[in-house]
């Protein structure tokens, strides 16, 4: 058996990237190690930018029928609301996602299995990956079947998908360095009546730590994390009723708890991979870090690390682009993996500390000072920036580059393309930019001036040209977001701006697709482009 790129785990970043290599016709093998779906999970915050990501996949609808808007955060300390944190306010303008999406990680699997079968693809269940053995044009992986059965197969490349515990890290012997938090942590699916505000995440904090609300689908359905009482840390046989009377000290007695369906114990860590790639081998999602919750990260940043590699990684397996391409995903992917670890843990020890300092900043100093930060409109901005993953750059990556420098305030090199709403066509209808921008192509954007003949663009075949008229309705909507007149931009099938500058030359283009991305020119492509029959 071959396959172009074996994908180890089933959870939402190995879905999202064998569904990226899927539309792209790339020959996946997906297979996890467990025998279906999950059914219960942690991790529960859909950030902006991965609903963007969502749009271009044609999924985001399906979500957010099934997901709950979270469009701001309570802060509570002895027993008075101290603030009150608006996620979407200063996102209006950014994103048409503006919120936290409340949607649990097993929600967003059926959703990406779902789509999956569009391509004619499904998860092998059930099955183990046991060797590798790594050779110079491929990887054979040897495979253990439910029934114990070994089987070998030779694929082209692994994503190892597989979580914390990656068969694909330990088997490519990569280092996994960090460490558990020393707290016990506990979450649970109530039915609850009180104080908190419905629709929104409700976070309490006390002296001794925290407990979080998130609102879920349902009447009073809410999804409660917090840290396990110290006497029952030790203890195997803790159950909701076992933190029951904590609780009740803690969130008041106006908090009702009328059931549980769900409940669980478990330990967080801090890791980083000392790297994301062994030759033919990548490491993606938990499997390459893993941090605290702050700020609902982990599953959004493993989706863009699929997001990420699954552009390249099908451009590389149907011989469109060298090889050469890939170094860049560890290249981009890799920093923002240690910036999110860096402040997600200094972010996390204090809200877990057990300090008295701590605790003091936690119920007196903390609430009122995100009150007073999230009075100010240039905190907001960069606050919803960063923690809905918008604000994402690469800016030194080797992909980016420009033939012209842009003034300041325009999109630049290695940022995301921002949302547009505009007519894509004289007369058209205005359509959202993050579907008309799907993660198949290279867009060649163009704004106030016309297009030369691209009969010089010899790998036009994955570019789609966009000569954005300039309406009054567009010009205000170029004008919002900075976009000048004349200018171009060569935005990166994971929607972000590879190459840009003033006028247009599409040699230029021709030489950045080239050089930069690898892109390699198909000679019977370009002779039929111009008319000569192939010999």
């Amino acid at each position: 058996m071959h396959a172009d790129v074996l994908i180890v785990g089933a959870g939402p970043t190995g879905l999202m990237l064998a569904n990226q290599l899927g539309r792209q016709g790339v020959r996946t093998l997906i297979i996890d190690r467990h025998a279906g779906p999950a059914r219960e999970t942690r991790a529960l915050g859909v950030q902006a930018r991965t609903l963007e990501i969502y749009a271009g996949l044609g999924v985001d609808q399906e979500a957010l029928q099934l997901g709950t808007p979270g469009t701001g955060g309570n802060i509570w300390a002895g027993g008075r609301k101290m603030a009150r944190v608006p996620f979407g306010e200063s996102g209006k303008a950014v994103t048409p996602y503006p919120y936290l999406l409340i949607l649990g990680q097993d929600e967003n699997e059926r959703i990406l299995g779902r789509r999956l079968h569009d391509w004619g693809l499904s998860v092998t269940w059930n099955t183990e990956l046991v060797a590798l053995e790594q050779r110079e044009d491929h990887v054979v992986a040897t495979l253990k079947d439910p029934d114990g059965t070994l089987r070998r197969v030779a694929t082209t490349w692994v994503a190892g998908c597989d979580g914390a515990r990656s068969a694909v890290r330990e088997l490519s012997k990569i280092e996994f360095p960090g460490e558990p938090y020393e707290h016990v942590f506990f979450v649970a699916d109530v039915e609850a009546t009180g104080n908190m505000v419905p629709g929104e995440l409700n976070a309490y904090l006390w002296k001794d730590g925290f407990h979080l609300l998130f609102p879920m689908r349902g009447a009073n359905h809410w999804r409660l994390v917090g840290i396990l009482p110290t006497d029952l840390r030790g203890r195997a046989d803790v159950t909701f009723e076992s933190v029951l009377p904590s609780l009740q000290v803690e969130l008041g007695a106006g908090m009702a708890f009328k059931s549980c369906s769900w409940f669980s114990t478990y330990r967080i860590h801090h890791r980083k991979a000392a790297r994301f790639r062994d030759r033919r081998c990548f490491l993606l999602g938990d499997a390459a870090h893993i941090h605290s919750p702050v700020g609902a990260q982990g599953m959004n940043t493993g989706l863009q690390d699929a997001w990420n590699l699954g552009w390249k990684l099908g451009l590389v397996a149907k011989g469109y682009a060298h090889a050469d391409l890939l170094d860049s995903y560890e290249k981009e992917r890799l920093p923002v993996a240690e910036r999110l670890l860096s402040t997600t843990d200094r972010g996390f020890r204090l809200i877990v500390s057990d300090s008295w300092f701590a605790g003091i900043m936690r119920t007196r100093i903390l609430a009122r000072l995100a009150a007073l930060a999230m009075s100010q409109r240039r905190f907001q901005q960069v606050a919803f920036r960063t923690v809905s993953q918008t604000g994402i750059q690469y800016p030194a990556s080797a992909l980016t580059d420009s033939s012209s420098r842009l003034p300041k305030g325009a999109p630049q090199p290695g940022e995301r393309f921002p949302w547009l709403r505009v007519s894509w066509t004289p007369g058209g209808p205005t359509a959202d930019s993050f579907r008309m921008l799907c993660g198949t192509q290279f867009s060649l954007l163009v704004f106030g001036q016309s297009v030369p003949s691209t009969h010089a663009l010899q790998i036009d075949d994955l570019v789609t040209v966009h000569e954005i008229p300039l309406d009054e309705a567009n010009s205000r909507e170029l004008q919002r977001v900075g976009i000048p007149v004349p200018s171009f931009y060569v935005v990166r099938p994971d929607g972000y701006v590879g190459f840009c500058g003033d006028r247009l030359d599409i040699a230029c283009v021709q030489r950045y697709l080239e050089s930069r991305i690898h892109l390699q020119v198909r000679r019977s492509r370009v002779e039929a482009r111009v008319g000569i029959e192939p010999a």
